[in-house]
């Protein structure tokens, strides 16, 4: 099946990133053994659904994906009404819109990781192509992201402006 693929390369990513910080890698082991659940809340109808996110904690302070959240997983629900807004937002830094429910402790740590954690793209360019290149690509990529942010707020602008002229 294509979503378990799909789901271990994200997992890849994240702990990529998690790995270049430290900080963020210590954060997480102390909760070794626990368990979070990623539900994207709101998906819409007309879309094929979108599985849930069974993530593991690894002693290392990393993620492992599961096949199922045990009972008692911390569960993040993330509001993916707009799937395209949601991702044009990511590109641009936004945060989306979540709620946390489990234990306050693991809620903490993973809202330390949303907050803090980010993907260093140029360093990761810079090591493939050259620092030259990958500072000019990185560039490329923020100006593109700036002006898909800038079509994602217009469009949920209209969006909002023809949601009130039918009422």
């Amino acid at each position: 099946m294509f979503a378990p693929a799909a789901q271990d390369r994200m997992i890849l990513l994240l702990n990529h990133v998690i790995s270049r910080e430290a900080l963020a890698m210590a954060r997480l082991q102390p909760f070794a053994g626990q368990s979070v659940l990623l539900h994207l809340q709101n998906w819409p109808t007309l879309l094929p659904q979108a599985p849930d996110l069974a993530l593991g904690v690894t002693p290392a302070g990393l993620f492992e994906r599961l096949e199922q959240a045990p009972e008692g997983a911390l569960r993040i629900d993330i509001d993916a009404s707009n799937p395209a807004l949601l991702a044009l937002a990511s590109f641009t830094g936004q945060k989306p819109q979540v709620s946390v429910q489990g234990d306050a402790a693991f809620a903490g740590a993973m809202n330390w990781l949303i907050e803090n954690l980010r993907w260093d793209s140029e360093d990761d360019l810079a090591a493939l192509l050259g620092p030259v290149a990958a500072h000019q690509l990185a560039r490329w990529g923020r100006a593109i992201a700036a002006a898909l942010g800038g079509l994602a707020a217009g469009a949920r602008g209209a969006m909002a402006s023809a949601g009130r002229g039918s009422a």
